[in-house]
């Protein structure tokens, strides 16, 4: 059986317990400010499970964190001092009712709470203390007027922080209803309320859902009495669970305008239109890519299938093509792999029967080739003495040159001697300039001409180098500086083998007046 009572001790603790609501205030008062904004209007009824996260444009956090939960839906927690978890809605009823499945937290100084509140400060609640197990506490206030004489405590016949239970409030023009599990268990009416039904609430109202520590050390004695004592944070945490919420609009429009500052139900204008939050709430859900399709007109849908076929047809033909090219290629380059391989096993047999070992890569005679050897035209293999030392000194000087192996006066036989103008190195004899030297040995590089029949000369290059390694070319060109001689320009004719390219500085013609080019001055 439902018993309701209201004494005058619990109105006179309850009376220090407003301070601790520190989610009661408005951030624009239309009785105190002429600019405040319209209320968006809910217009509708709605069933909000909190499984989930709540639509963004319905529900906002208003002061610490909630969890949502599967099974137990949207939990407020109390982990230390000063929290006080608290989420409202973004809409507004005028005239309405509510329906809230709760599970209230059990603790000494904890109190649960719905709240509604408008922007004028009129208030409707349900409180849970959190040491009375069969106790729920019903209340109003209105314009923010702190009398505290209304409040209602209805005994319950179950444990109210066991389970779920259904906390409802319905309001009208006329009255105020408080209902515990389908059953009614207070009626307020207008003429009944305080100041003759001025403080009736009777402005737009949003909804408040959250826990607080009524018992919170900071707060005054009396609050903390009515809250059942100190809360002990250190037994924490402390939960109210909220399974689903039903919100229903009596009125209709887009959005409630305070006509005046006199805060009564005669002075809110409801503005016509759809109701934002109802067009978020009831908008159709997304539809997935298989649905889109589905809606598509039977031409709409059989074109897509042709547009499918036809690309994924070139895709398969441009993958075909690729498989062939790509084979194709392969055997080429196989089969040139397959050529070279056999070119040489027929070049490495060709070797072993001629005697040469392929790794060594030397003849019959064992013998490799040395840069300071020469090839005769009988295969025979004779060493020379022009072997190049490494020298530091410029190309120009003729200390870069070898020391010996010239002959009696071969290069740098004159140490010391300055930079000359980029031409062959000359040497003196009698004060006469020398040129090339002569070797007393045999070189298969063979000057026969009549003069110099008996001269033996190594390629004559701008600057020492590697020796030649077969015989040299014909040189048609006689140097630029030489004119014309007893043999002409050109020694096409000569009957003598041709002898390499001379140097640009000389100055005298091959068999011409001056004999000393090659060394006829007596370096025989």
């Amino acid at each position: 059986m439902w018993r309701s009572f209201a004494l005058p001790a619990f109105a006179l603790v309850a009376s220090l317990a407003r301070p601790g609501l520190a989610q009661v205030h408005s951030d624009c008062n239309p009785m105190n400010e002429t600019a405040c904004p319209p209320n968006p209007a809910f217009g509708m009824d709605y069933t909000f499970h909190f499984n989930a996260t709540p639509h963004r444009d319905a529900w906002e956090t208003h002061a610490g964190a909630v969890e949502y939960h599967p099974d137990t839906g949207v939990s407020f927690a109390i982990h230390q001092q000063g929290d006080s978890p608290t989420i409202r809605s973004k809409f507004y009823f005028f005239g309405g009712r509510t329906e809230i499945h709760l599970r209230a937290a059990a603790g000494k100084g904890i109190i649960s709470s719905m709240m509604w509140l408008s922007d004028t400060l009129d208030e409707v609640d349900w409180e849970f203390v959190g040491v009375n197990q069969t106790m729920a506490l019903s209340n109003y206030f209105g314009k923010g007027e702190e009398i505290y004489t209304e409040g209602v405590n209805h005994v319950t016949p179950f444990n109210v922080f066991d389970d779920y239970h259904n906390y409802t409030t319905l309001w009208t023009r006329d009255r105020l209803e408080w209902w515990i599990d389908g059953e009614r268990v207070r009626v307020l009416h207008r003429a009944d309320a305080l100041r003759d039904g001025y403080l009736y609430p009777q402005t737009p109202m949003r909804l408040y859902l959250g826990i607080w520590a009524g018992g919170d050390p900071r707060l005054p004695e009396g609050t903390r009495e009515w809250a059942g004592g100190d809360t002990e944070y250190e037994n924490g945490p402390y939960v109210m669970y909220i399974k689903k919420a039903l919100v229903e609009d009596f009125s209709t429009g887009r959005e409630y305008v305070y006509g005046d500052d006199s805060g009564s139900w005669e002075s809110i204008d409801i503005v016509d239109g759809n109701s934002t939050v109802k067009e978020a709430l009831l908008a159709p859900p997304s539809k997935s890519l298989s649905e889109k399709f589905n809606d598509l007109p039977e031409a709409a849908r059989i074109g897509v299938y042709a547009g499918g076929g036809s690309v994924g047809a070139l895709i398969l033909f441009t993958l075909v093509f690729y498989i062939i090219r790509q084979r194709r290629r392969g055997a080429r380059e196989a089969e040139a792999a397959a050529r070279i391989a056999e070119e040489e096993r027929l070049e490495m047999e060709s070797y072993k029967k001629r005697g040469i070992n392929p790794d060594s890569f030397a003849g019959q005679t064992g013998t490799e080739y040395k840069s300071n050897q020469a090839v005769g035209k009988d295969g025979s293999i004779r060493s020379e003495s022009f072997d190049i030392p490494v020298a530091a000194a410029g190309p120009l000087g003729g200390a870069g040159f070898p020391e010996k192996g010239w002959g009696n006066g071969g290069y740098g036989s004159a140490p010391g001697t300055g930079l000359q103008s980029p031409r062959s190195p000359l040497m003196e004899r009698n004060g006469e300039a020398l040129q090339s030297p002569t070797f007393p040995h045999q070189s298969p590089y063979h000057d026969a001409s009549p003069t110099r029949e008996n001269f033996q000369s190594p390629l004559r290059t701008g600057s020492p180098g590697m020796p030649p390694r077969g015989p040299l070319p014909a040189d048609p060109h006689r140097s630029v500086s030489t004119p014309p001689q007893s043999y002409g320009n050109m020694r096409l004719g000569s009957p003598a083998p041709s002898h390499p390219s001379r140097s640009f500085s000389a100055n005298q013609g091959y068999g011409g007046d001056s004999q000393d080019h090659w060394n006829n001055g007596g370096h025989r």
